[in-house]
């Protein structure tokens, strides 16, 4: 059996829920082989609402890590949070050197109950270095507003407007994560432009908080799908599939959070 394998560049969630654990998760869950290099660790403070503490992995320790995964060799590969300049370009030279085609940029900007951008400067990194190699760029409603140099979208007519800018930064297919923050949209959306042809997906709109983890575990499925040798219209519609039953099947970790479950696509739980 040819179990096919992915990389995933991405900082640790400490409670599990999002990050390289929510990707190993995806991973395992759909069939492919997951290998990690840690850009950061993120802690959360009990004491203080559950406030987020990023500690950076050294470049250099990342660099060791990847020269340990592509030595194996991967088929496919995605990103997460990157945190700094410096990584962001590690990773482009990575992808330059070892020709690598079927990568998925989550361009992370902010954790998941913050509000604050972890680093500004790494959005124009992310757009010169990033999105030119990417095969599919997945950046949620804020993030598409921050590299398409506009403000946040609100609509589906903004979301398109957004994706176009976007591709026109290099990214060969826009995949704008819309969920259920357009209040203007009975379903749930999701927007893929691939420089010809703007494409909705949909699926049913899900009244919860418990939705920590979402984008990474979206990012790290379209991966998986890539690697497996699916189109990128299959994969995201594979990916929205997965992600809408985690969702579905989310449940109170504590006050503050509550996760995905990453079992209810395979066990068939969102049915």
């Amino acid at each position: 059996m040819s179990i096919k394998k992915v990389m995933t560049i991405a900082g640790s969630d400490t409670s599990g829920g999002a990050g390289l654990q929510a990707d190993l998760k995806t991973f395992q869950e759909l069939g492919v082989y997951g290998m990690t290099g840690l850009t950061c660790i993120v802690t959360m403070d009990p004491n203080n609402g559950w406030h987020h503490n990023v500690f950076p992995i050294d470049v250099s320790i990342l660099e060791k890590q990847l020269e340990t995964i592509l030595s194996v060799g991967i088929d496919g590969m995605k990103t997460g949070m990157l945190g700094t300049v410096d990584i962001i370009e590690l990773t482009a030279r990575k992808i330059d050197e070892h020709k690598l085609e079927r990568v998925v940029i989550d361009p992370v900007m902010v954790c998941k109950g913050e509000d604050e951008v972890l680093n500004p400067e790494t959005a124009d990194a992310m757009r010169e270095l990033l999105l030119p190699r990417a095969l599919v760029v997945t950046p949620n409603l804020f993030e598409s507003g921050q590299l398409a140099g506009m403000k946040t979208p609100k609509t589906l007519e903004d979301m398109k407007q957004a994706a176009a800018k976007i591709h026109d930064l290099g990214a060969k297919n826009v995949l704008i994560k819309g969920g259920s923050k357009l209040q203007t949209e009975e379903k749930s959306i999701d927007l893929l432009y691939d420089g010809k042809e703007f494409k909705v997906y949909e699926s049913e709109k899900i009244e919860t908080t418990f939705t920590h983890g979402a984008g990474c575990t979206n990012s790290a499925a379209i991966a998986a799908e890539l690697a497996k040798g699916k189109s990128v219209y299959e994969a995201v519609q594979i990916s929205k599939d997965f992600v809408s039953a985690a969702i579905k099947q989310g449940f109170r970790l504590n006050e503050y959070v509550g996760p995905t479950w990453h079992g209810a696509y395979r066990s068939g739980l969102e049915k």
